[in-house]
């Protein structure tokens, strides 16, 4: 796994100590002695991990990290504090800077190198998100040019505890429900079954249950698709660095170490709460591009880009089961002389109204897009010919049957359709088939407009 690594200290000694160490694991290391010329290679640069002597002259490395989080384009990288501070007041400090670990000198070569593989996978996790986002804003949803900053502090979360040692639960669980929703559950198969339907945000896992390796129940909660993201908080025994080790490297994101301290345990699960709610988000973002990728403002129907997406498809699993489609293309009769006679806004009401009303008169399961203007075509799975032909002419009469109200009601004009019809023949070309009902539908309109024709074999 390659990684771009920043290494902030200013002690020569130090740097290099960590550079051997790390490049001997084929990262890619930069170096920088003090906070400011920190913050500018941040800044010019990308970097997937930064660790940060806390101790240093000018600007210690607890602002370093607080600017760094706060700033949108740096707020995702993960930050390392290294000190030779123990206590537990300093780690506290350092989490709610925004650090997402917080390791002790003489640094634990083993641990650091998990740790930073850990990092970095999240890190390339949310870089992926981050592109994917960026990638959808030029097909959707439009950007606004600024990254989301890391700073949801907000909101409880769901807790699921698993810890079989009661007194602990209680006591763990206490905490916890001050500031969070917590659900206890003693026992591993039950905690898999919870944590893969329950909703949760954070898995607080004891590395000591009696009857089940945890570890193990680490690895199956990465195995399942529906907690593969899902963050794991250890609680761990001092003596057990092999199986922190081991745990980080099968995905767990954070460990805390017995006896726990009520302040840390609080500000490492807001830590991954943050960063959980932080790539949430972008998956949220990403989503919401996709879909208005494929749907008309306007109308809230799905778009053109969507029917040539899907009518292959739908035309195939026709095909395949031997099964009759049909579609028909709609045209909105003498649709410019709406706007030309009264402007663009009561054309877009008129268009939202054909909409509303055309649903009304199909399935659920037809697929209904605006292709563009005033044309519209609606796929029917599993329909004839001519039970399309009768779903049209209902169509046509809803749309004619009433006038349609604009000006919110003041005034109403009266609309028509005219609709061409085409059904599935042997072959499953999508295009043919569009061109088939394109030419009826021409037929409606040379015959005099609001009615239905249907392709001829």
């Amino acid at each position: 796994m390659t990684a771009r690594i920043l290494v902030v200290d200013d002690v020569l000694a130090n740097v290099k100590l960590l550079e051997a160490r790390l490049s001997a694991e084929y990262f890619d290391v930069r170096t920088a002695s003090d906070g400011i010329e920190a913050l500018n290679l941040c800044a010019r640069g990308s970097f997937d991990v930064v660790l940060c002597d806390v101790m240093m002259p000018g600007m210690d490395g607890f602002e370093v990290c607080r600017r760094l989080k706060a700033a949108p384009a740096t707020a995702h990288i993960p930050v390392v504090l290294i000190t030779a501070l123990d206590g537990t007041a300093d780690r506290v400090r350092g989490l709610e800077a925004g650090a997402d670990d917080f390791l002790t000198k003489p640094v634990d070569e083993l641990a650091l190198v998990a740790r930073v593989r850990s990092l970095v996978r999240f890190k390339h996790v949310v870089d992926e998100l981050r592109r994917q986002v960026a990638t959808s804003a030029t097909i959707g949803l439009p950007s606004s040019g600024k990254d989301a900053p890391l700073v949801d502090e907000g909101g409880r979360g769901r807790v699921l505890l698993v810890e079989d040692r009661q007194v602990s639960a209680e006591r763990l669980a206490k905490t916890l429900s001050e500031s969070h929703t917590v659900d206890l559950e003693a026992v591993a198969d039950d905690a898999l079954f919870r944590a893969a339907t329950g909703g949760y945000d954070l898995v607080v896992l004891s590395s000591t249950l009696k009857d089940y390796d945890s570890l193990r129940v680490c690895s199956q909660l990465r195995s399942l698709e529906r907690t593969r993201d899902l963050p794991i908080l250890l609680l761990a025994e001092g003596e057990d660095r092999a199986r922190i080790v081991r745990g980080l490297d099968l995905g767990v994101n954070d460990y805390l170490l017995r006896p726990v301290d009520r302040n840390e345990l609080m500000a490492r699960v807001r830590s991954q709460l943050r960063r959980k709610r932080y790539a949430d988000r972008l998956r949220e973002i990403m989503q919401a591009s996709l879909q208005m990728a494929v749907t008309d403002p306007l109308t809230g129907l799905h778009n053109r880009r969507y029917l040539e997406s899907h009518l292959g498809e739908l035309i195939d699993a026709a095909a395949d089961g031997d099964k009759p489609l049909s579609l028909m293309i709609l045209d909105i009769d003498h649709f410019k002389s709406v706007n030309d006679t009264f402007g663009h806004d009561v054309g877009d009401e008129v268009l939202r109204g054909f909409a509303e009303r055309v649903r009304t008169a199909i399935r659920g399961v037809d697929v209904f897009c605006r292709l563009g203007g005033e044309e519209f075509i609606i796929v029917m799975p599993d329909t004839s010919l001519d039970t399309a032909g009768r779903v049209a002419e209902r169509i046509r009469q809803t749309v004619g049957g009433t006038d349609f109200p604009i000006d919110k009601g003041a005034r109403q004009i009266a609309v028509t359709v005219s609709i061409g019809l085409a059904e599935r023949r042997n072959g499953r070309e999508a295009e043919a088939m569009l061109k088939r009902a394109d030419r009826a539908l021409y037929r409606s309109k040379a015959a005099g407009r609001n009615r239905v024709s249907a392709d001829a074999a």
